[in-house]
């Protein structure tokens, strides 16, 4: 007999528990599986929590961003109380060329800011702790740890059962670069591993800063300074994750180096005693906009409309979908910026039919990726 859900999630870092905290003010048929020890333990763990505006001419991603921004900062403050720290961010320009980019910037600022002679100061910059968030999230819903989801298959009641254990009306994955579970060629993710360290030292710091890295403001920590420097960034498209792994192991010490020089040219920085390192690998789609919603099931939808790969166009409503299973992924770089907005989009169009935003639909990759199965067949 299966153990019954309305949702399961399946993933948790902090998509994952984005979208069952959001489903549990709905039902009270929620479960999170994670195969990890704990939640928020690998690239979320990793990541330094920022809260930054995205900067530049108005164009879509910059206002996804934004508004997401917008949304998560009240969410963080609601959520955190008195662990929400907003110290504000200093965003520097890293050379001339990069100073003449901000000044251009000043006519399509989202936020209100402060300029000084090397960048912006904005008062909404913030950072949040992985293990504030997952303390203040995951308390109303049901999580298993350490639970290894090897396969999801539909039964004849369009049911999703999972290991042959867990019956599911609709499964969410937020499964990041691991997308093994979902057996559709146009879905492609990209890991972009990343180092994080945090630091003591006898240095103070108010704000928060951004240029090449991002530099944390201080917090008191055995009558020294933590400082969160991060985060490097690897593209290892031709390693296995096994490969990645170790390559970032072998390098680690060099990453550090390389963190610590990029923070001391934002910073003065003494005293340096590196007492954290995190590495993690942050998911990303192929034109960097999140995936959210429904997956395209691609074979049911090429055998309805075979004159797709000639070119021919449909419309978005004869797509055919993958009933009952939904994905949110492809978060990037930042995952604790978009998250919070992302779930409540997804969780407000389960419950309440209410439409996503077309950019973040799976549909752009499959429409994308069925025209070139001609081109690549000629």
């Amino acid at each position: 007999m299966y153990k019954k859900y309305e949702y399961v999630v399946i993933g948790g870092g902090i998509a994952g528990i984005c979208t069952a905290y959001f489903l549990c003010k709905h039902s009270n048929s929620v479960l999170l599986v994670e195969e990890d020890k704990a939640v928020l333990n690998q690239a979320s763990k990793a990541a330094g929590g920022f809260l930054s505006p995205l900067l530049g001419k108005d164009n879509t991603f910059k206002s996804l961003v934004n508004n997401a921004l917008k949304f998560s900062v009240d969410f963080y403050k609601n959520i955190l109380k008195d662990d929400f720290e907003n110290k504000g961010v200093y965003r520097l320009a890293k050379n001339e060329e990069d100073r003449l980019k901000f000044d251009s910037y000043k006519p399509f600022m989202d936020f209100d800011y402060k300029e000084y002679e090397d960048g912006f100061f904005f008062d909404i910059g913030s950072k949040v702790s992985a293990k504030d968030v997952a303390n203040a999230l995951c308390n109303d819903f049901e999580i298993a740890l350490e639970y290894k989801v090897k396969n999801i298959k539909q039964n004849k009641d369009e049911k999703w059962i999972i290991n042959n254990e867990i019956e599911a009306s609709k499964v969410i994955l937020t499964t990041g670069y691991k997308t093994d579970l979902i057996d559709e060629s146009y879905f492609q993710i990209r890991a972009v591993w990343g180092q994080r360290i945090d630091i003591l030292t006898s240095m103070q710091n108010s704000i928060n800063y951004h240029k090449e890295c991002s530099v944390s403001s201080s917090k008191k920590y055995n009558n020294k300074n933590l400082i969160c420097i991060g985060a490097t960034h690897h593209r290892l498209d031709n390693y296995t994750n096994l490969e990645a792994k170790e390559f970032l192991k072998q390098t680690q010490k060099q990453n550090t180096e390389k963190l610590l020089s990029l923070a001391e040219d934002i910073i003065k920085l003494d005293d340096i005693e590196v007492v954290n390192t995190k590495i993690g690998a942050r998911a990303c789609s192929v034109d960097y906009f999140p995936i959210v919603g429904e997956l395209i099931d691609s074979k049911k939808t090429i055998e309805k409309y075979p004159h797709l790969v000639n070119g021919s166009f449909v419309t978005d409503d004869k797509l055919i979908k993958k009933k009952g299973i939904y994905v949110l992924n492809g978060i990037g770089g930042r995952g604790f910026v978009l998250s919070p907005y992302l779930a409540n989009c997804l969780v407000d169009y389960l419950v309440n039919n209410k439409p996503i935003q077309y950019e973040v639909l799976a549909n752009r990759l499959f429409k994308r990726w069925v025209k070139k199965i001609k081109l690549n067949n000629c």
